[in-house]
């Protein structure tokens, strides 16, 4: 991981154009290529940030990193605060809550109870910024990422609609469509998960796991 704190604009050029005028901000390097802007006044999300695989090319005073699609993020650093290097190794992930995790088990094995059709990529798809519990394709061979919660609310929101941003990124992906699916979901995620076009599916956690026990019982 690479940190640098620097007085620097942004400049995104892809399938639209982006400009960050001069401010101090983090630049963080990750090891598996991706490079994220940060500024002080937001919790986790980045400004901009480019999703690996991706190149970085340093020349004095000018950072352009370029993406597989020619999508460029060109940053031009006017002073260096802080530059350092550390090496975090390999991160265990997140622990999913049992029922979240067989949640996400079941309706992997049964994608059919979202319609007919629908057809698994895989479980824990990882990203950038984490992993989506599911991606999937519809009956119309769109792609479809689902976070799956035991408690569906705003955060869980807000963390699929950040997986979506960087899906529809990639070329071979999008456009990729949101599900978000919980045992229940409170009324003001619904709000703003429709306000974002993201679909809310409630899960039958019971239900789930009776398909789950006939299944076995074939066998």
């Amino acid at each position: 991981m690479r940190l640098v704190i620097a007085r620097c604009s942004v400049d995104y050029a892809g399938r639209l154009t982006a400009h960050l005028p001069s401010a101090p901000r983090l630049i963080l390097v990750k090891s598996d290529g991706s490079v994220a802007v940060h500024s002080d006044d937001r919790a986790y999300k980045p400004l901009n940030w480019m999703s690996p695989p991706c190149t970085l090319k340093e020349e004095d005073g000018r950072w352009t990193v370029e993406n597989k699609a020619g999508e460029k993020l060109i940053i031009t650093l006017e002073e260096v605060m802080l530059d350092s290097s550390h090496e975090l190794g390999v991160d265990p992930g997140l622990i999913k809550d049992g029922v979240e995790a067989h949640l996400q088990e079941l309706l992997a094995d049964r994608m059919e109870v979202l319609g007919e059709g629908w057809s698994l990529i895989r479980r824990e798809y990882m990203t950038a910024i984490g992993p989506v519990d599911i991606l999937c394709r519809d009956a119309e061979g769109t792609t479809v990422a689902i976070e799956i919660k035991r408690r569906g609310e705003i955060d869980g929101v807000e963390q699929l609609t950040r997986y979506l941003e960087l899906l529809n990124r990639d070329p071979l992906l999008a456009p990729v469509k949101g599900v978000f699916a919980a045992q229940q979901i409170k009324p003001q995620a619904r709000v703003l998960a429709n306000d974002r076009g993201i679909d809310c599916v409630v899960l039958d956690y019971d239900g789930l796991r009776g398909i789950e026990d006939d299944k076995l019982k074939l066998f």
